[in-house]
């Protein structure tokens, strides 16, 4: 029996809702990081881009299947993440960087040279 003749519309009809990673924010002088559980998700399945003063974290969850193999059939959904930030204007989007590690996507997005604390030299004279 040809496995793929069994179909339920219903499921190909269904689009999965994408689950809201969580995070956290921690805010320094220079710059802000955004910690992100993506528990699953490998680097080939995660996107994350920046469009105008949008931040977008996508990733997606890829079954482990023996090498070789394909599913013909599965009841399981694909888990997939998404979030949206909106970046202030004083964050530098252009110099942000990304590391996963462990299911945590670490972004740092540093603060624009304007927006940094910044001492002042005061000379005696």
């Amino acid at each position: 029996m040809n496995q793929r003749a069994i179909a339920n519309h219903e499921d190909s009809q269904r689009e999965a809702t994408p689950l809201v990673p969580r995070v956290d924010v921690s805010e320094d002088a220079t710059g802000i990081t955004v910690l992100a559980d993506l528990p699953g998700v490998s680097r080939d399945g995660l996107h994350v881009r920046v469009d105008n003063d949008s931040l977008t974290i996508e990733g997606e969850i890829q079954p482990d299947l023996p090498e070789g193999l394909e599913p013909v059939y599965a009841e399981v959904q694909v888990a997939r993440y998404k979030r949206v930030f909106t970046l202030s204007r004083e964050l530098d989007s252009g110099a942000i960087s990304a590391s996963l590690k462990d299911g945590v996507l670490n972004l740092r997005i540093p603060k624009q040279a304007h927006a940094q604390p910044r001492r002042i030299e005061v000379k005696v004279g």
